[in-house]
């Protein structure tokens, strides 16, 4: 018997799935059939379509981390209907998706396009790869990336619009003012302290992202 999950704050807790099911019910059979292994003509629009793609990935240790990939429409290239590639851009070194990937293939991407309440979601496995000829076609600027993520697809199904419907996400009357949001700068400053000059970390990082330094 798997151990009993606890937290701090409350002991109202679901333990199996069968306790999960109680509460939610079944999936519909329409729901589950539109879970496949590939693209299809309809589902790869989606890909072709989205600028914005959400990369989630977990190290060996199931540790788990979901990153934001942006490029123009299209960018995660499909390379055949069980296949797509995924660039790699220049980023803050960290590398927490490609670390993860080293200990764990699997991922799993969701799709997002401006405007459109469906997403499209990938779960499969992934490596990297720096295959020139592969990664030649994702140049942008004049700049091919250095590396990419070969994503052999698993699952491949669309969301339902609940969740960009319930958040209004694209109504701009709901819009925020992002001089309403921390800056860069200033949620460093809550981190390491007073002494930290959070508008000049501002004003640097503007001005790079201008020149669009680091960008390709």
């Amino acid at each position: 018997m798997p151990a009993l999950l606890t937290h701090r704050l409350t002991t109202q807790l679901v333990q199996d799935e069968a306790q999960l099911r109680a509460l939610l019910g079944e999936p519909a059979p329409l729901t589950c059939a539109k879970i496949t292994d590939r693209l299809n003509a309809a589902t790869r629009v989606f890909v072709e379509r989205a600028p914005l793609v959400c990369l989630a990935t977990s190290d060996a240790a199931g540790h788990c981390d979901v990153s934001p990939r942006g490029d123009p429409a299209g960018f995660v290239r499909i390379l055949d209907e069980r296949t797509l590639l995924l660039p790699e851009r220049p980023g803050n070194r960290l590398a927490d998706s490609l670390r993860n990937l080293l200990a764990n293939p699997r991922v799993g991407l969701l799709f997002i396009i401006p405007g459109a309440t469906d997403t499209f979601r990938v779960n499969g496995r992934a490596v990297i790869t720096t295959d020139a000829a592969l990664l030649a076609p994702s140049a942008v600027e004049g700049k091919a990336p250095r590396l990419g993520l070969l994503i052999d697809i698993e699952e491949a199904y669309t969301q339902c619009s609940k969740a960009f419907l319930r958040s209004h996400a694209w109504d701009p009357a709901r819009f925020i003012d992002p001089a309403e949001l921390p800056t860069g700068g200033q949620v460093h400053r809550a981190i390491q302290g007073e002494g930290f000059d959070a508008a000049h970390y501002d004003a640097e990082r503007a001005e790079r992202y201008r020149r669009r330094d680091g960008f390709y």
